[in-house]
């Protein structure tokens, strides 16, 4: 897991400083270089479609609004817009739901130079196992990882709720073998990449439990709910909230 404030390469650095109750966004006295992560050419509002709006989409997808979810189809439509929104708020963005240079330069200043977050790493949602990677588990390698990366940029959502302090993941992808071993169901969500087994580092479990519910989590046990009383697990698969412990 990256320590706070860490970025991983010779990236700039956004500072989030707390003034009162207002988060600040301080951006960087240089611009940005171009790295391995594609980049926009465009402004993005609705409207359009593409294959930015599909990466723009992946890196909002924890701003999709209270017990909802993102789709990730290329199409800037009215849920797309809210999430821009909400991701321009919780940085302390003119807010208007437009992708502009300000809105994509923070997003790339947020992201490394293979497209992850800011605050994680493939390393961090890979099997688990002994083993690394992304295969054998019941989809296809290159669809485990890219639902990996969705992931991560709504953990990199929650992070940025709970005041940017690190979040520990306990697990996430599992090949099948793996999810044998952890004793995990046989159509489990670490199968797909879009799980993450969280534990409580600096966070209590009910604190993750509770804001993950804002931040395109579907799938939602914690404590209270059998089995998960030392983590919390989230996923992007349905409907249901468990955690029983923290009044969910």
């Amino acid at each position: 897991m990256s320590p706070p404030g860490r970025r991983r390469g010779a990236r700039a650095v956004v500072a989030v400083v707390l003034l009162g109750s207002t988060l600040a966004l301080v951006a960087p006295a240089a611009p940005v270089a171009a790295d391995g992560c594609a980049t926009w050419r465009r402004t993005l509002s609705q409207g359009t479609t593409g294959s930015d709006v599909r990466r723009l989409q992946v890196r909002v997808a924890g701003y999709p609004g209270f017990g909802r979810r993102l789709s990730v189809d290329g199409e800037f439509g009215p849920a797309t817009r809210a999430a821009v929104r909400r991701f321009q708020a919780a940085y302390g963005l003119g807010v208007d739901g437009i992708a502009g240079p300000r809105t994509l330069g923070l997003v790339e200043r947020l992201q490394d130079d293979d497209c992850t977050p800011a605050g994680f790493s493939f390393g961090e949602l890979d099997d688990g196992c002994g083993g690394r990677g992304f295969d054998g588990g019941r989809t296809t390698t290159a669809t485990a990882r890219s639902t990996a990366l969705v992931t991560m940029w709504k953990l990199q959502a929650l992070r940025h709720a709970l005041r940017e302090r690190p979040i520990t993941v306990a697990s996430g992808f599992r090949s099948i073998p793996c999810n044998r071993l952890a004793g995990g169901a046989a159509r489990s969500r670490h199968l797909f990449g879009d799980a993450a087994d969280l534990d409580a580092g600096p966070h209590t479990l009910c604190a993750l439990a509770r804001q993950a519910r804002h931040h395109g989590f579907q799938g939602i046990y914690g404590p209270g709910y059998p089995g998960h009383s030392s983590h919390v697990h989230v996923d992007g698969s349905g409907r249901s909230w468990r955690a029983p412990r923290c009044g969910i």
